[in-house]
């Protein structure tokens, strides 16, 4: 089965995923898999579209001359209808303010009856529900594996593995930058020299206040809590604390009583009263979060019947990211 592509958003995730495409070739064909990028589209270099394969060479793109704006995107969107099993592939930049443009281009892509797979965690921490159901109206598949802990299974585990079961809560200290800031300044380590080096390591950005003031933890917890609690959540009604140089004396002091220092995100409840948070907490050593190191992350479920079910990444990045959208490629061609 031949799956065209619209590879919106060109960054460093992206550009894994495409190699990652080829180095799995053998394994997607025996899985009855023919991935095709027939457009790319990038805020800065613009967008192209090519029937029969776009190259994925910048230049290329940006030689196109066409804006990649809303307009375009629904453009291409359109001509794609002529090939029966499309997804639209969503990697842009999160925008904390309201996940837009994301959340449109997804809309789009739904209403234009193409699959959407997302690693931007927008358009679920901000409109979950409504997607959902328009997915669902249009007899399409929204799927976003890369959205929290990269690559690991969280939602798949839930939807797939789990029927019947209840979630009910859930923990977990999911932004591998503050973790590792947190692990560094136990040691001693200052803040700023420690966030150098996840910024040298490609993890952090340039401005990484969505890692250090909280707010890319508060939009995965926001997500956690819609698609498992049923939430309605926005990363705007998260309760929210970050880190700062200040913090590295809570970490130290911590450590000194034999307890750990963590970010953790946080749900309980059900529904539209359900509590998300993401807050430092101090953890007993033998905490399952508590033995995260580096930029390891981890996630408890609190469910019924199974009980407490702890997921651990102890390698995140951003192989780890394109991954779960390569997972979720195969998904659609096993609901083909």
């Amino acid at each position: 089965m031949t799956i065209a592509i619209f590879l919106l958003g060109y960054g460093h995730v992206a550009q894994r995923f495409v190699r990652l495409l080829d180095e799995s070739r053998d394994a997607l064909a025996a899985a009855g898999m023919e991935p095709v990028i027939v457009a790319v589209g990038t805020r800065r270099l613009g967008l192209a579209f090519d029937p029969g394969g776009v190259h994925l060479d910048p230049v290329a793109a940006e030689s196109t001359g066409r804006p990649c704006d809303l307009s375009a995107v629904t453009g291409v969107l359109r001509e794609m209808q002529r090939f029966p099993s499309r997804v639209l592939i969503e990697t842009t930049t999160l925008s904390i303010d309201a996940g837009e443009p994301a959340i449109s281009h997804v809309r789009a892509a739904l209403a234009s009856g193409s699959h959407v797979i997302t690693a931007n965690k927008g358009p679920v921490a901000f409109a979950y529900r409504a997607l959902a159901h328009e997915a669902a109206s249009a007899s399409v598949s929204f799927l976003f594996e890369g959205a929290v802990m990269d690559g690991i299974p969280i939602f798949g585990l839930v939807r797939d593995a789990m029927p019947t079961v209840t979630v009910t809560g859930f923990r977990g200290v999911v932004n591998s930058t503050t973790n590792f800031i947190l692990t560094a300044m136990e040691r001693g380590e200052p803040f700023a020299s420690a966030l150098a080096r996840m910024q040298q390591a490609g993890v952090a950005e340039a401005d990484p206040t969505l890692d250090v003031d909280g707010w890319d933890a508060a939009a995965k917890a926001a997500a956690l809590g819609n698609v498992l609690l049923d939430a309605d959540a926005t990363p705007r009604t998260v309760a929210r604390e970050g880190i700062g140089p200040e913090t590295g004396a809570r970490a130290l002091a911590a450590r000194e009583r034999g307890r750990r220092l963590k970010l953790v995100a946080r749900g309980s409840g059900r529904g539209t009263t359900a509590d998300l948070r993401v807050q430092l907490e101090e953890l007993d050593t033998d905490d399952p979060l508590a033995i995260l190191d580096g930029q390891a992350n981890a996630l408890e479920l609190d469910t019924w019947p199974l009980g407490r079910i702890v997921i651990t990444q102890r390698d995140g990045g951003l192989e780890k990211t394109a991954y779960a959208l390569v997972a979720d490629l195969v998904t659609l061609a096993r609901r083909a």
